[in-house]
């Protein structure tokens, strides 16, 4: 649990109903508290499979004959599925968002509590890091950037400042952006106000929204009829389209009413919205922001 202590380890896994004989996903190994959990309560003909892209969490491979450990970007989740000869699942798990590993390694660049070079790639495999975000986006990129990604008010005087201040010389480290920025940020925000900075430029880096979208369209693919999906966010954005595709299996608009007026919708919502008890908080710090979902394919 060094690697990543689990989020909401117990609930998650509840939500998926585990079959004993059942084919399940974890598409964010990391650690592999979630997949250890699956692992326990699956019976000798069960299967999981697990992806991760960060070569740091390959080393947790689990050694069991039901585990296959796929080193690959969850967006790519049929794919390589189907590379394995699975075209359908019994439950989906998902905890969105960094691990504690990556956060807790200076030099990958996530935390605020390190100086370190301008990465946040989860997967070291990636071309675009956070030093060409910074110091090769225009204006208006990083202005949208941080907007829509960070949902900074002061958007525009970062990219502005940004911009001007790279005129100069590199914008290269941690260290030298909170130093570009250092006049927007209040002894008494700074922290917040960094970390916003910072889950916009990850999210950009890793093009987080995107992934979250093809997951989630080709979750509702894989999955049989009465299958399960059971998802961790940690911001309000990825909440947002977790919530949405759920309920109505689309990012936008309104699905279509049939002659009745009813929606035709490819979920059912299981329970209310899980968020962690105080206890789990007081343990894990940043289990603070999670909220569990869990749906059910219907057929």
């Amino acid at each position: 649990m060094d690697y990543h202590n689990p989020v909401l380890l117990q609930e998650t896994v509840d939500g998926l109903a585990i079959r004993p004989d059942g084919v399940y996903v974890d598409v964010t190994f990391g650690g592999g508290g979630h997949s250890r959990e699956i692992l326990r309560r699956l019976g000798p003909d069960g299967k999981l499979f697990a992806f991760d892209q960060d070569e740091d969490a390959w080393a947790n491979a689990i050694d069991d004959s039901r585990f296959t450990l796929i080193p690959e970007n969850f967006r790519y989740l049929k794919r390589f599925l189907r590379f394995h000869g699975v075209r359908a699942v019994d439950g989906i798990l998902a905890d969105l968002g960094v691990s504690s590993h990556q956060f807790d390694v200076p030099e990958r660049g996530f935390s605020t509590r390190f100086e370190a070079k301008l990465d946040m790639r989860m997967s070291q495999q990636n071309e675009l890091d956070a030093y060409q975000v910074i110091n090769t986006y225009d204006e208006s990129a990083l202005r949208s950037m941080f907007l829509l990604y960070g949902e900074l008010k002061q958007a525009p005087a970062f990219a502005r400042t940004i911009v001007e201040a790279r005129s100069q010389k590199p914008i290269e480290t941690t260290a030298d952006l909170k130093q570009v920025l250092a006049k927007y940020l209040p002894a008494h925000l700074s922290n917040k106000i960094l970390a916003q900075i910072y889950q916009a430029i990850r999210i950009e880096v890793n093009q987080e929204m995107e992934v979250l979208k093809d997951f989630l369209t080709q979750s509702l693919e894989v999955l049989r009829p009465g299958g399960r999906l059971s998802v961790i966010s940690y911001h309000s954005l990825e909440d947002r389209l977790v919530k949405r595709y759920v309920k109505n299996g689309m990012f936008e608009g309104e699905p279509e009413r049939d002659f009745f007026g009813n929606y035709s919708v490819p979920f059912k919502t299981i329970g209310k919205l899980i968020v962690p008890s105080a206890a789990e908080i007081s343990t894990n710090n940043r289990a603070r922001s999670a909220k569990l979902r869990i749906a059910e394919k219907l057929g």
